[in-house]
C-alpha cells in the first residue's frame, strides 16, 4: 500500500510532497505537533522567567506552566465544539440536508473512517471546514451558500477535501498550532499590559536591579512582541502546506479532479466574506473566508495557497 502511495504521488507531480505517503504524512503531523507544544511551550516559559527576573516574583515561572498545560488540554479535548461555537455552526439536520449527509457518509467509507458529525453555518457564502482532536470526534461542517451553489460533484470534492484533513491528522496539527497560537496571544498581552501599566516591582524598582532590570525589561516586551508574530508565521506555513496535500488527497478519494477544481473557482469567484468566521478560526476553512484582506507580505501571512495555484496543481492530474 505504502508503495502505492508513492506512485500517486509521483504520477500527481506535486512539488515535495511526491517522496512521502499517507502514512508518512500521518507520522509526520504526530511528530509537528509534538514539536509545536516543545516550541511553544518553551516560548511562554521563556515569558514567565523574563518577568519573574524583572519583578522579584519567581512563582510567574510555574504558573505560566500551569496556565499553559490546562489551557491546552482544556481546548485540545473541547476543540470541536468550541469551533463550532464560535463559527455558530449547528447539526444539520438529516431530513433538511440529507444529500449532505449520504456525500459526508459516502467519503467517510471510502477514506475508511467513521462518519463525523455534519454541521452547517447559515450562510450564504461558500466555504467548508472539519475539526476534533481525532476521526473519533471530528466535525465536517459546510455553509448553507455551499449546499446551495455547488453541484453534486463540487460539494462532494469539499467534503473529501475535508475529510482528507481528518484522515492525514491535519487537524490534530492545526487545533494544536491554533490554541498555542491563542495561548502565546493573551500570555504577551497579559505582559504588555503590565509593562505598560507599571506592573514591574520589587526588583524593577530598586536601584540593585540596575542594568539587567531594564535589559530584562526590555526582553521581556520584545518576547511579548514577537512571539505571536512567530506563532503565525508558523501556523500560517503548515496550514498552506496541509492545504495542498488535502487537494491531492480528495482526489485520491472522489477520482475526479473536476468536483474540487469546480468547487474551487466558484469560491474563488464568490467575493462574500463569512461574517462568522474571523482570524482565529480562518485556517480550518477550506478557503480564506475572509474576503478582500490586504496582507502585509501576503505569502507569509496567508492562511491558504492561492486558488489559481491549487486549480493548476488539480487540472495535472
Amino acid at each position: 500500500m505504502q508503495g502505492l502511495n508513492f506512485f500517486f504521488f509521483k504520477w500527481l507531480g506535486l512539488r515535495g510532497l511526491e517522496l512521502m505517503s499517507f502514512y508518512e504524512e500521518i507520522s509526520s503531523n504526530n511528530r509537528m505537533t509534538y514539536f509545536l507544544f516543545i516550541i511553544f511551550f518553551f516560548l511562554i516559559i521563556a515569558l514567565g522567567i523574563v518577568v519573574s527576573f524583572a519583578t522579584d516574583f519567581y512563582f510567574f515561572v510555574p504558573l505560566f506552566g500551569i496556565i499553559a498545560i490546562i489551557y491546552i488540554l482544556v481546548s485540545y479535548y473541547n476543540s470541536d465544539r468550541i469551533v463550532t461555537a464560535i463559527s455558530k455552526a449547528k447539526p444539520a439536520d438529516e431530513q433538511k440536508f440529507k444529500q449532505l449527509h449520504n456525500i459526508v457518509e459516502e467519503m467517510a467509507l471510502a477514506a475508511g473512517l467513521p462518519k463525523p458529525k455534519v454541521y452547517v453555518i447559515e450562510d450564504t457564502a461558500i466555504n467548508a471546514f472539519a475539526t476534533g482532536r481525532n476521526p473519533e470526534h471530528s466535525v465536517v461542517c459546510v455553509t448553507t451558500g455551499a449546499v446551495q451553489f455547488l453541484n453534486r460533484a463540487e460539494l462532494t470534492g469539499v467534503v473529501a477535501h475535508e475529510m482528507s484533513h481528518i484522515r492525514n491528522r491535519d487537524i490534530k496539527v492545526m487545533t494544536m498550532a491554533a490554541i498555542l497560537v491563542g495561548l502565546a496571544v493573551l500570555l504577551s498581552d497579559f505582559l504588555l499590559r503590565m509593562f505598560v501599566w507599571g506592573g514591574v516591582g520589587g526588583r524593577g524598582r530598586s536601584e540593585k536591579g540596575g542594568a539587567l532590570v531594564i535589559a530584562a525589561i526590555a526582553l521581556g516586551v520584545i518576547l511579548a512582541i514577537l512571539t505571536p508574530l512567530i506563532a503565525q508565521m508558523i501556523k500560517f506555513a503548515i496550514s498552506r502546506k496541509r492545504e495542498y496535500l488535502a487537494d491531492a488527497s480528495a482526489v485520491q478519494l472522489t477520482r475526479y479532479p473536476q468536483g474540487l477544481i469546480g468547487a474551487l473557482n466558484k469560491i474563488d469567484n464568490d467575493k462574500e466574506p463569512l461574517e462568522a468566521a474571523n482570524k482565529a478560526t480562518a485556517h480550518l476553512y477550506i478557503a480564506n473566508p475572509l474576503k478582500g484582506q490586504k496582507l502585509w507580505m501576503k505569502s507569509m501571512f496567508s492562511t491558504h495557497p492561492p486558488i489559481g495555484d491549487r486549480v493548476a496543481r488539480l487540472q495535472k492530474m
